[in-house]
């Protein structure tokens, strides 16, 4: 895709800037000094136009990036420096490190690197995520955690239940295609949730359409060393160069202010359900967003919520195939609870840890980022007799932090027990870092939650997943910021008879 970027017209342009950037370039002072307190250890440093995070392009290799720096997390330590010129990486990659740096020093990683790509060419400045702390993030984020905090999302319960049984009914008529059938119910919760729409009724939705292809955009610029401007940004000023990142950014931002004025007019008609986009426009005064502020704000909620819980549930499904006795422990627990004259409901949530141990265990096993987004420092941090540096980008590595041998013993081992006491219950002192980490953890934590708790719930009291004998799954997943499944099948066996679960998923007065 770079190449598409960087075209034979103005190579010559780019080797000249190369070179006159080689001159001015020096090696960081950091830690050379002999009152400097040294980085952490990692590989030799590179120069500033190379990539400092390893890249391997093979298309065999899935993962590769984030398993490679967990061997070096092995290698060099829990927190490993890199350093690419002037600019210094950090990666963190064990429990207690990111416990004492990415949530205790949460104040001192609110920040988010510079970004070229992500964060100006094909955002403009306004994707939440890639933001830098400042006046309009804290707006934003005020917005966000005012219509998204665990209170306001309790309203959205039932139409996730309403869309939960759907997803079953749906896995019961087609199974080869329960990965669809998972993005389809979270693109509809999410849909309903931003916008009031009426839930899509399939994934070639135009709009679900339209919002994976800007995912699959941002997630390219987002993988680490995708784009040379980042490294070298006098890039961007070379003719054409950016083109198709201009061009993407008119496109996603298209399809967000299509959906702010559809829900504007939808208000003026008095025909507007329920929704974020709505609250919004409602409080315009109160938040001080511009009209572009508010579709991206959106727009990115829908994105977000879109892919990363439908990777959650096939992370789940995949692992229920794989680990049988795991499941049945789930299965034993749900016989005992609810019994089999009804579903699971919200209501019955605390009364079922198996169930959220086995959807923790699972989110481990398979982290949904498994690289992390990148956070930047805005002060020193000392750890441990180490400098992480003011300015350096810092990446919580949930691959090697879910893989530490540590805190998780036998960390290849899929065991849901870890996360429970010796009493059965969910221990208290172990976290999950699904959501990320600090004062730049996911808004949206709270409703991906429930939208994951009543789906795997429905799911797991419904059916015994299976592993077919003739395809068996590869549980490698692809090597990108979200982590997709590689398509697999698997056999359905309902528990309970077919007409009656169908019934159940049916009669919304049961609930």
């Amino acid at each position: 895709m770079l190449g598409t970027l960087i075209t034979a017209d103005y190579v010559a342009g780019v080797v000249a800037a190369v070179a006159v950037l080689a001159l001015l370039y020096k090696k960081s002072s950091l830690g050379d000094g002999k009152n400097a307190i040294p980085l952490s250890p990692g590989p030799p440093a590179c120069w500033f136009w190379s990539n400092a995070l390893p890249v391997v392009n093979d298309a065999d290799a899935p993962l590769s990036i984030a398993r490679a720096l967990t061997d070096l997390v092995r290698e060099y330590g829990p927190v490993v420096s890199f350093r690419q010129g002037s600019q210094v990486i950090i990666v963190i990659g064990s429990v207690e490190a990111t416990m004492s740096i990415m949530e205790a020093e949460g104040r001192s990683l609110v920040d988010r690197p510079p970004s070229l790509t992500a964060g100006e060419m094909l955002t403009n400045g306004m994707h939440i995520a890639m933001m830098p702390s400042g006046e309009r993030f804290r707006r934003l984020r005020k917005a966000v955690h005012t219509h998204l905090q665990p209170k306001a999302v309790e309203a959205y319960e039932d139409m996730q239940h309403e869309n939960a049984r759907r997803f079953i009914l749906d896995i019961l008529n087609d199974p080869k295609n329960h990965q669809k059938h998972a993005g389809r119910y979270s693109a509809s919760v999410i849909l309903r949730v931003t916008y009031g729409k009426s839930t899509p009724t399939a994934s070639t939705d135009p709009e679900v359409v339209r919002i994976h292809k800007a995912l699959d955009h941002f997630e390219l610029v987002m993988r680490p060393g995708a784009f040379l401007v980042d490294r070298v940004p006098l890039l961007r000023y070379l003719p054409g160069y950016g083109k198709q990142l201009t061009e993407w950014h008119h496109e996603e931002l298209s399809l967000y202010r299509h959906q702010l004025e559809r829900v504007k007019s939808e208000m003026e008609q008095n025909k507007a359900g329920p929704s974020f986009t709505k609250t919004l426009l409602e409080h315009t005064a109160d938040h001080q967003l511009a009209t572009d502020e508010m579709a991206y704000l959106a727009g990115t909620l829908f994105g977000a919520g879109a892919d990363t819980t439908s990777v959650g549930i096939t992370a789940v499904i995949m692992a229920a195939a794989c680990h049988p006795l795991a499941q049945a422990k789930v299965h034993e627990e749900l016989d005992m609870i609810i019994g089999s004259d009804r579903a699971p409901t919200f209501k019955d949530s605390n009364l079922l840890p198996q169930l959220h141990a086995f959807v923790l265990e699972a989110l481990r096993w398979r982290p949904i980022i498994p690289i992390g987004f990148p956070h930047s420092t805005n002060r020193d941090i000392i750890w441990q007799g180490y400098c992480i540096p003011k300015g350096a980008t810092v990446y919580g590595c949930h691959w090697a932090i879910c893989h530490d041998p540590i805190t998780f013993p036998d960390p290849d081992k899929f065991d849901p027990q870890r996360w429970l006491d010796s009493e059965g219950r969910l221990k208290n002192d172990m976290k999950s870092f699904t959501f990320g980490f600090g004062r730049r953890v996911c808004p949206g934590r709270h409703l991906a939650d429930n939208s994951m708790y009543i789906s795997v719930a429905l799911l797991f009291w419904s059916f015994r997943i299976d592993q077919r004998p003739d395809a068996p799954i590869n549980t490698q997943a692809s090597d990108s910021v979200v982590s997709h499944a590689v398509p697999f099948e698997i056999d359905v066996i309902p528990r309970t008879d077919v007409a009656k679960l169908r019934e159940i998923m049916a009669d919304e007065t049961m609930y």
